[in-house]
């Protein structure tokens, strides 16, 4: 962290000069001067002084602010290799988020988990071959084929099968993260 930037940063949000600061914190003008260029370092005490003097706390003033990666590749899938699926969590920790993209893809008579009946929606995009969606409450099947779609509630517990004998794959999109 660069100390003296973040200071000045907040001095000038603040609409404060230095010499302002200054007299607020009960400090020279040259000191804080000296401070904001990196050329000398406060006690702890003094730096409480000057962040309070800004308006603002120690845990705020040494909060730092995430840049959150907004542009994923291969490099940081995740992937879970099964029998008859494979699983890939195209965003990482995407639990932490308010939905949850995977792309599932199932070998000829292989089947997702049960996805229990949930608060929220779910969207899916059939990137390969022809998927079912079961209602396993009802045992409606719904046939999606490649290029097809589906959005709906999660308020059922389904299923996802694939009952060819080809390949399939699906983009899909649960809002809260459930997988």
């Amino acid at each position: 962290m660069d100390l003296g930037k973040k200071v000045r940063d907040l001095r000038i949000k603040n609409n404060l000069t230095l010499d302002e600061l200054a007299s607020r914190c009960e400090l020279s003008k040259g000191f804080l001067s000296q401070l904001e260029n990196n050329m000398t370092s406060p006690s702890f005490s003094t730096l409480e002084d000057i962040v309070l003097a800004l308006g603002t706390t120690l845990e705020l003033f040494f909060k730092e602010e995430k840049n959150e990666q907004i542009i994923f590749s291969k490099d940081d899938y995740f992937i879970d290799v099964k029998d008859d699926s494979k699983i890939t969590w195209i965003v990482p920790n995407a639990q932490k988020n308010e939905m949850e993209p995977i792309i599932l893809e199932l070998k000829p008579n292989g089947t997702s988990k049960e996805i229990l009946s949930h608060e929220g929606e779910e969207f899916g995009y059939c990137l390969k071959g022809s998927l079912v969606i079961l209602n396993n409450n009802t045992n409606e099947k719904n046939i999606l084929k490649k290029g097809d779609t589906f959005y709906f509630k999660g308020n059922f517990p389904h299923t996802i099968i694939n009952e060819s004998n080809n390949d399939a794959a699906i983009l899909w999109v649960c809002s809260p993260p459930i997988f």
